[in-house]
C-alpha cells in the first residue's frame, strides 16, 4: 500500500511581484520580488505549497534539475533526509547554490504534512509560544525628508520598531540614523543594517558617532565571512552586533556562537535550506542566550505565513520580524495578509494556513530572474564589500 505522505508530483513557478515604489539600498535597486513557488502533491491527494527567494539565476535551475526531481518519492515528513540528499548531490561544497531552491520544496513538504495532520505548522514545532508577531517598519533610501516621513507614517499605523538601511558612506549613515531617531522619538527600538559595507576601523568610528541614537543593534557591519572581526568588534564598543549574511547556514550559526561573534542572529529559511534548519539554528542560539529574528528578502504570502509560524513557536524570538511585505503591489494569496498595529496574527489553519491563488501564479509568472544587486540608474556601478 502506498504511503499517503509520499510525494508523487512537483511543479513550480518563477514569479515576480512589483513594488509600489522601487527600493534603493546600498547593494542595488529592486523594483519588486522575484520568487519561486513550489507545489507538491502527495499520494494521499494533498497539495502543499512553498516559496523561496530567487535573486540569482541559479535558483530556478537548481530547483528544476535537482531539488524538485529528488523530492519525488519522499514522504513529506522526511525533511531532514531530503535536505541532506540535495547536499549529497554535490552541494555540500556549494550550499549557497542549493539552499534557496530546496527551501521552497521543503516548505511545501511541511505545508502538506500539516494538512495531512490537520494542524498548523507551529503546533508541529512545539506549539503556540506567542499568538501575534511584531513586524518591523523597514526604511530605505537616502532622502532624509522622505525617510523621516515614512518613519512617521509607519509609526502612525502602529509599528513599534524600526529599521534603516545604511552602508552608503559615513556622513549618510550617521545622518540617516539621526533622522529616524528624531522622527520616531527616544526609547523606540531602532536598528540599522550595514550589509557588510564597513571595515573594522570604520565600524569602530561610526558606532561611536551613533551612540547617542541608542541602536537596538547594528546588523552585519563587517563582511559576511569575518567572524573574528565581529567577535573583536563586540569587545570594543557597546552596540549589540547582529549577524545576518554571515549566519545563513546551521554551521555558520554554530561558528558564530563558538567565536562569540553575535549578540543577535537573523535567521532565514530560504538562505539555510528550509524551515527545519531554521528551527535548529534558533535552538543553537537559544543555548548561548542569543535572541533571534528573521531576515527579509521580499517574502510573499507563503513565506510570510511561514515566518509567523516560526516566530510563534521559537521562545528566543525576541525582536520584531524584518519584512518588506507592505511594499508589494499585490500578493500570490487571494488577499494580502493584514497588519494590526504593527503586528500580524499567526495563521491557525492546517499547514501554512494560507493557499496561493493559482490564477495569480500564472499572471505573475516570468521566464527570468529580475536582478537586485545592481542599479540601472548607475551604469557601471556595483557594491564593493567592504566599501569604506
Amino acid at each position: 500500500m502506498t504511503d499517503p505522505l509520499v510525494i508523487t508530483n512537483v511543479r513550480h513557478w518563477l514569479i515576480h511581484i512589483p513594488f509600489t515604489d522601487a527600493i534603493v539600498w546600498g547593494s542595488g535597486k529592486r523594483a519588486g520580488s522575484t520568487r519561486v513557488v513550489v507545489e507538491v502533491t502527495t499520494a494521499g491527494g494533498v497539495k502543499g505549497y512553498g516559496e523561496s527567494i530567487a535573486l540569482l539565476d541559479f535558483v530556478p535551475e537548481v530547483l528544476a534539475k535537482v531539488a524538485a526531481p529528488l523530492a519525488l518519492g519522499y514522504p513529506v515528513s522526511d525533511v531532514e533526509r531530503y535536505h541532506r540528499h540535495v547536499l549529497g548531490a554535490g552541494y555540500y561544497h556549494h550550499q549557497r547554490a542549493a539552499v534557496m531552491a530546496m527551501a521552497a520544496v521543503e516548505m511545501a513538504m511541511w505545508d502538506a504534512l500539516g494538512k495531512h495532520a490537520s494542524l498548523p505548522l507551529h503546533r508541529l514545532w512545539g506549539g503556540t509560544y506567542r499568538k501575534s508577531v511584531d513586524m518591523v517598519a523597514y526604511l530605505f533610501g537616502t532622502d532624509l525628508d522622505i525617510v523621516a516621513a515614512n518613519a512617521k507614517r509607519f509609526q502612525s499605523q502602529g509599528f513599534r520598531s524600526f529599521k534603516i538601511k545604511i552602508g552608503y558612506d559615513e556622513a549618510k549613515d550617521v545622518a540617516l540614523v539621526k533622522t529616524v531617531r528624531e522622527a520616531i522619538g527616544e526609547g523606540v527600538p531602532l536598528r540599522a543594517d550595514v550589509n557588510g559595507a564597513w571595515t573594522p576601523g570604520t565600524a569602530k568610528r561610526i558606532l561611536e558617532k551613533l551612540k547617542p541614537y541608542d541602536l537596538t543593534y547594528i546588523e552585519q557591519p563587517l563582511v559576511l565571512h569575518d567572524m573574528l572581526g565581529h567577535a573583536e568588534l563586540r569587545q570594543v564598543q557597546t552596540t549589540p552586533i547582529a549577524l545576518d549574511e554571515g549566519v545563513y547556514s546551521l554551521e555558520d550559526v554554530g561558528n558564530a556562537v563558538r567565536m562569540g561573534a553575535a549578540d543577535v542572529i537573523l535567521l532565514d529559511p530560504h538562505e539555510s535550506g528550509g524551515l527545519w534548519t531554521c528551527l535548529k539554528s534558533a535552538a543553537v542560539a537559544e543555548v548561548a542566550g542569543i535572541p533571534v529574528t528573521l531576515h527579509s528578502g521580499g517574502e510573499l504570502g507563503l513565506s510570510q505565513a511561514a515566518y509567523l509560524h516560526l516566530a510563534c513557536s521559537i521562545p528566543n524570538f525576541l525582536h520584531s520580524v524584518d519584512t518588506e511585505y507592505y511594499y508589494h503591489a499585490d500578493d500570490i494569496l487571494p488577499e494580502m495578509l493584514k497588519f494590526e498595529a504593527g503586528s500580524m496574527a499567526v495563521p491557525t489553519g492546517p499547514g501554512l494556513g494560507v493557499t496561493p491563488d493559482l490564477d495569480k501564479l500564472e499572471r505573475y509568472k516570468v521566464d527570468r530572474v529580475i536582478g537586485a544587486y545592481l542599479n540601472p540608474d548607475k551604469p557601471g556601478w556595483f557594491s564593493a564589500k567592504p566599501s569604506f
